[in-house]
């Protein structure tokens, strides 16, 4: 999302009224069963060759990953079929919540690790996931994301908020929401403290692409749905004029982005072309009915 959406905020302040236990559970002959031996990373891919290698290297410690790949065309399929842990399952893309939950099919596991193909678990998450209880009370874990600008982390910010990709499988399902997806999530959730690392290295040209598909699906999504029941995001979009310029001033000034050198306005422009983007789709949608 480029802005913090208001279905995402409200599950983020339910779950941050959980506290999960750091107990692991104990078997009957005595042997303690970790976390990480009940997770199974899950991601999407489509030509993500820039991206995989260092994702697929921060997850040594899972057993099992599945993959579902959209029909890559460059050498992402190479890079995951030498990773042995790695399981690939080549569908059709459609949508993201068809794609998810197909996803969801594969798992065996009880839990499951939903990632982009451009999400860094790093060292402090692996820790905390692997301290957590496997039947506790907590049915889903939040995790909250540091931005990278070229590979070289640069702040968490609130236009990228945090994410539940931690989950118990069972209580789970995946819906779509625009351009993207929502994970819909029966039970209680919770905070964790790691961050994940989102680092897209691939190309400006691949950016443009993909936001030439996901403005589409947005605008649809914005035009259609009554005006009562779009969230205040939707609502200054939809005005068409506001959103590219409140989030260059919320970018710039508010998060604090100008202090960051060109890396700060490389992602800013891309921010405000993407709003400015789906503006045009919006004028061009309406006055060309």
């Amino acid at each position: 999302m480029l802005f913090q959406k208001t279905t995402q905020l409200n599950q983020l302040s339910q779950a941050c009224m959980q506290t999960p236990t750091t107990d692991n559970s104990s078997h009957s002959d005595g042997i303690i069963a970790s976390m990480l031996d009940q997770i199974t990373p899950l991601i999407l891919t489509y030509n993500e060759a820039p991206n995989i290698q260092r994702t697929l290297d921060h997850l040594t410690w899972a057993k099992n990953i599945i993959v579902i790949d959209s029909y890559s065309t460059d050498t992402t399929l190479e890079i995951l079929n030498s990773y042995t842990q790695v399981q690939v399952f080549k569908r059709k893309f459609d949508t993201h919540a068809q794609q998810w939950n197909y996803g969801l099919e594969q798992v065996r596991s009880p839990w499951v690790l939903s990632l982009d193909a451009d999400y860094i678990v790093t060292e402090e998450l692996v820790a905390e996931m692997s301290a957590l209880p496997v039947d506790g009370i907590i049915d889903g874990y939040f995790v909250q994301f540091k931005y990278c600008v070229l590979g070289k982390p640069v702040r968490n910010t609130r236009i990228l908020p945090p994410r539940q990709v931690l989950f118990r499988k069972s209580k789970a399902i995946y819906i779509d929401d625009g351009h993207t997806q929502i994970l819909q999530q029966t039970g209680k959730s919770t905070l964790l403290s790691a961050y994940i690392y989102h680092d897209d290295r691939k190309p400006l040209s691949r950016w443009l692409w993909s936001q030439e598909r996901y403005t589409v699906l947005e605008c649809k999504k914005i035009l259609e749905t009554p005006w009562n029941e779009l969230d205040w995001v939707d609502r200054i979009r939809r005005q068409k004029i506001l959103a590219p310029l409140m989030v260059l001033i919320y970018c710039l000034i508010i998060e604090g982005w100008i202090f960051y050198g060109w890396r700060g306005w490389y992602y800013v422009f891309q921010r405000v072309l993407a709003e400015t983007i789906l503006a045009l789709r919006l004028m061009e949608a309406e006055n060309l009915k």
